[in-house]
C-alpha cells in the first residue's frame, strides 16, 4: 500500500469509527465538521493543501498582494473617522480577521499599513480568531515580521466589545451545512445523514427540532413548496448564522464584511439548483463524489446571504449592501485614483491581479461581499 493510500484508508477507518459509535448515522454537517476539521485528519488542518496554484483551490488571495492591498485601502478609510472621534477606553479600535488560513492576507493587509498608515497602524490592534492550534501556528510563522502586533483568539466568544471591522473572506462557505432534501408526496423535508457501509454513504434521517427553529430553516411559501421536485436538495447553516450573530454582538462601531460565494433565499429555489450548492474539490477540480476521501477534499457550499442579512439586522447592524466582488473593488480603485492619480502604482503585475479578481470569468461576479454596519451613539 503506498503513503497515499495508506493516508486514505487511515482517514477513512478513523471516520468510519466516529460514525458508528454515534449509532451507524451522522448529520452531513458533522460529517462535513470532521472532514474539514478533525485535528491530526481534516483538510483545513493539513498545510500541503491550501490555496494557490499548487493547492486544492484557487482564491482572491493566492492572486497576489494586491486583494489585500485595497481591503486596508478601504479599511483604512472606515477607522479614520472612529480614530479621529478619539479613543474610547471601554472599546478598542481593531481589525479582526476570521479564518485567516495561512496567514497570507493578513500580511498583505499589515504590509499595506505599515508602508503606508504607519501612524495608524500603531492606533489599532489586529486580532484573528483562529479555533485551530496548526493554523495559528502558521499564522504565527508567517506574520512574524508584525509580532506583538498580532493576537489570536479561539472564538467570537473571547472577543471583546470592539469599534473597527470585522471582516473574513471564504470562511463561511466551509461552515459545516446540514443538507436538507424535499418530499414531494409527504409535503415536508427531510435530511441527509452519513452512514457507513465499507465506505460513506448517504441515508435518510428525521431533521432534529432545533435545526427546525434555526433562523436559517426554509420557510418558503406554500405556492413554491407546491412546485418543488421530489428530491429538491438545498443546505442549511445554522453555525454559519450563530457565528454572524456572535461576531455581530461584539461589533459597537464599525463595519461586519464577508466575502464569499453564495445566494440570496430566491435564487436558491431556482430550478437550477434542485441539486443544491454542495461541492467537493480536489486540486481546482470538482470532485465527482461528496462524501469519498474525507479529509482530503474540500467541501464547500454557497452561503446564504439572506440569512446572514437577517441575522445580522436582528443584532441591531445596518445593511449597506451586498455587491459582487468586481462592483466593490472596482469602487475602490476609483476613490484610489480620484485622490491621488495612481499611475506609478498600476504596474504590469498590478493590473494583470486585478483582472483576475475583477474579471466576470474569474473571480469578479462569483464572489460577493456583505456589508453591515454599527453606527456610533
Amino acid at each position: 500500500m503506498s503513503h497515499h493510500d495508506k493516508m486514505h484508508w487511515e482517514g477513512d477507518a478513523w471516520i468510519a469509527s466516529e460514525i458508528e459509535s454515534a449509532g451507524g448515522v451522522v448529520t452531513f454537517a458533522r460529517f462535513m465538521e470532521l472532514a474539514l476539521y478533525a485535528p491530526g485528519h481534516g483538510f483545513y488542518e493539513r498545510e500541503k493543501r491550501g490555496p494557490g496554484r499548487e493547492g486544492d483551490f484557487y482564491t482572491s488571495v493566492s492572486v497576489g498582494p494586491l486583494f489585500g492591498e485595497l481591503l486596508a485601502w478601504r479599511m483604512a478609510s472606515w477607522l479614520k473617522p472612529l480614530l479621529q472621534a478619539g479613543q474610547d477606553g471601554r472599546w478598542p479600535v481593531m481589525i479582526v480577521e476570521a479564518g485567516a488560513h495561512d496567514g497570507r492576507l493578513a500580511a498583505d493587509i499589515l504590509q499595506w499599513f505599515k508602508l503606508n498608515q504607519p501612524a495608524m497602524l500603531g492606533l489599532i490592534r489586529y486580532a484573528i480568531i483562529e479555533p485551530s492550534e496548526n493554523r495559528r501556528h502558521w499564522q504565527q510563522k508567517r506574520l512574524q515580521e508584525f509580532e506583538g502586533r498580532v493576537q489570536w483568539i479561539e472564538s467570537p466568544a473571547k472577543l471583546p466589545q470592539l469599534r473597527g471591522v470585522i471582516f473574513s473572506n471564504e470562511l463561511l462557505d466551509a461552515f459545516p451545512v446540514h443538507r436538507l432534501g424535499w418530499d414531494a408526496g409527504r409535503k415536508e423535508w427531510f435530511e441527509w445523514g452519513v452512514g457507513w457501509n465499507e465506505h460513506a454513504v448517504w441515508r435518510r434521517m428525521e431533521p432534529a427540532l432545533d435545526l427546525k427553529s434555526s433562523l436559517a430553516w426554509p420557510r418558503w411559501p406554500a405556492e413554491v413548496l407546491g412546485v418543488l421536485p421530489d428530491g429538491f436538495s438545498l443546505e442549511i447553516s445554522p453555525s454559519a448564522a450563530d457565528w454572524w450573530a456572535a461576531v455581530a454582538g461584539c461589533l459597537r462601531q464599525g463595519r461586519l464584511m464577508t466575502m464569499d460565494y453564495g445566494f440570496y433565499w430566491e435564487e436558491l429555489m431556482r430550478p437550477e439548483r434542485a441539486g443544491g450548492t454542495l461541492r467537493a474539490y480536489f486540486h481546482h477540480a470538482i470532485s465527482s463524489d461528496i462524501l469519498a476521501y474525507p479529509g482530503f477534499q474540500d467541501l464547500t457550499a454557497h452561503v446564504n446571504f439572506s440569512v446572514l442579512q437577517e441575522v445580522g439586522e436582528k443584532a441591531g447592524l445596518k445593511t449597506e449592501g451586498l455587491v459582487s466582488q468586481e462592483s466593490f473593488l472596482m469602487g475602490i480603485i476609483a476613490e484610489i485614483e480620484a485622490g491621488c492619480g495612481g499611475g506609478e502604482y498600476w504596474t504590469s503585475e498590478r493590473r494583470r491581479q486585478l483582472q483576475t479578481l475583477v474579471h466576470p470569468v474569474h473571480l469578479g461576479r462569483s464572489f460577493r461581499v456583505l456589508i453591515q454596519r454599527r453606527d456610533g451613539g
